[in-house]
């Protein structure tokens, strides 16, 4: 018989007929009540067991991580919480779990322990919910762009180029680690190595993406990326997956719209697809937060956030106007920001974006025309602006409770002005002959963005670490699973 998911049952129309559920044991009551779970919904279907028609052995065997397969009937529940249960007629053990082993018992576990149980942790209901939610919004992103008529595009993984200019990078090599072979000057020959060449895995597809856009007109990547940043902040992870759009012909109000719309387009499709999933937990946000002071509590609620996300319009803030307002501001002023903001051209921390956000606008916003020097190469250079004050069309998107979640701007459409700023910041241009190419032959003004996928996950699902929103994450002195 063919077995039918939790939640198709849950959804059941009919009752009174028999039906075969498989799942996992979430708790055993009395001997008699089975709360079953498959991972197709946050809730649980309820199997009542004759328990005096079924051997003792099998009962002990009906434990908390246990999969276990029922055949029976579809009935009303009598009890309270749920709308169907199912009388069992049949009761199969697929898989036992000892109860002195399994780590993952019905109560309260921390998230420090949960992340050192990363393969077992998603059977807890806020793992599972974080994982369905986290499945939805990469389908939507997905269906947004291709609505869009964007082109998917698969940039490469492996890479001779540095996107960021950062030079924190995971470097790629088959040469013998225990014997390099070394140049007559004593440098490492890559030459020998497998490319034939010093690479790298990626930290954006951007660069390769913006080749494409100058063909297909508009395209979207969304893969993965990689830092070799040594943090250990709740916000960084080593291994994570960028979105990245690129159109040709938009210029950065073009770039701001397509980000605002798009961003308000897939947190809707978590509220109309998620449902149950940010009910969860939403609750699960509301204890967490009753064990903080009262100062550091959140003003919404996880699902007030979301729609205030969708009914205001960002705020476009210039970062000239932000460095005014955060030099005026309360904080600044006594001395609570860790970094104090004293003169124009100050790279903003998460502190200052959160206040924009939270405190001073109340709203998400977008901050546009960065400083030249704190942003990277291929922005476009402003036009008329003051010596000593270059800006550049940049943009990023600040979000309450996170901070930077888009960082995007207008391109460097002029080959000889970006020509110019490799050389001033000695990026080889023979290296990065194919992207010069674009401004030789039919460049354009364009523009893209790139939004940290698992930052998107960490607002929608109201979680504060970014470990808690990747299926295993890749952290310093962590790579296990």
């Amino acid at each position: 018989m063919k077995h039918t998911k939790v939640r198709d049952l849950l959804n059941s129309t009919t009752t009174l007929q028999e039906v075969n559920a498989k799942g996992w044991v979430r708790t055993f009551r009395n001997n008699q009540f089975i709360a079953l779970n498959d991972g197709s919904t946050i809730n649980n279907i309820q199997c009542v067991v004759d328990f005096e028609n079924t051997p003792e052995e099998t009962l002990k065997r009906i434990t908390t991580g246990a999969a276990v397969s029922v055949i029976g009937t579809l009935v009303e529940s009598k009890g309270a919480g749920q709308k169907y249960e199912i009388q069992v007629t049949k009761l199969e053990i697929l898989g036992d779990s000892d109860p002195e082993k399994f780590p993952m018992q019905p109560k309260k576990h921390t998230l420090e322990f949960l992340r050192t149980n990363a393969h077992l942790r998603v059977r807890t209901n806020a793992f599972g919910a974080i994982m369905r939610v986290r499945s939805v919004l990469s389908f939507a992103v997905h269906k947004y762009f291709q609505e869009k008529g964007f082109v998917y595009v698969n940039t490469p993984i492996i890479t001779g180029a540095d996107a960021e200019g950062a030079g924190e990078m995971f470097q790629v090599t088959s040469l013998p680690l225990d014997n390099l072979p070394k140049t007559e000057e004593g440098n490492i020959d890559f030459k020998q190595d497998f490319f034939g060449k010093h690479t790298n895995l990626t930290v954006s597809g951007q660069l390769e993406g913006e080749t494409f856009a100058m063909a297909l007109g508009q395209i979207y990547t969304f893969g993965p990326t990689f830092r070799a940043e040594n943090s250990n902040t709740s916000r960084h992870l080593a291994e994570f997956w960028m979105i990245e759009p690129e159109v040709a012909f938009n210029n950065l109000d073009d770039n701001m719209d397509l980000a605002e719309d798009f961003i308000q387009y897939v947190i809707k499709y978590a509220l109309d697809n998620c449902g149950d999933d940010l009910k969860f937990l939403e609750g699960r946000l509301l204890e967490e937060e009753k064990s903080k002071p009262q100062a550091e509590r959140s003003e919404m609620s996880l699902l007030e956030k979301l729609n205030f996300v969708l009914e205001n319009n960002f705020k476009r803030v210039s970062y000239t106007e932000a460095i005014d307002i955060l030099r005026d501001s309360t904080p600044n002023k006594k001395k609570k920001f860790q970094y104090i903001i004293n003169e124009w051209g100050a790279d903003l921390q998460s502190e200052h974006e959160r206040y924009l956000v939270e405190k001073h606008f109340k709203c998400p916003v977008i901050l546009f025309d960065y400083p030249a020097n704190i942003k990277a190469f291929y922005m476009r250079l402003n036009d008329n602006t003051e010596p000593g004050r270059e800006t550049v069309r940049a943009m990023d998107i600040l979000f309450p409770g996170i901070g930077e979640i888009v960082g995007g701007s207008e391109r460097e459409e002029r080959y000889d002005v970006l020509v110019e700023k490799m050389k001033a910041l000695e990026i080889d241009e023979e290296e990065l002959y194919w992207y010069l190419d674009t401004r030789r032959f039919g460049s354009a003004t364009h523009a893209g963005f790139g939004l940290g996928f698992e930052r998107l996950v960490l607002f929608v699902t109201g979680m504060t670490n970014i470990r808690d929103v990747i299926p295993f994450p890749r952290t310093p002195g962590s790579a296990e699973f």
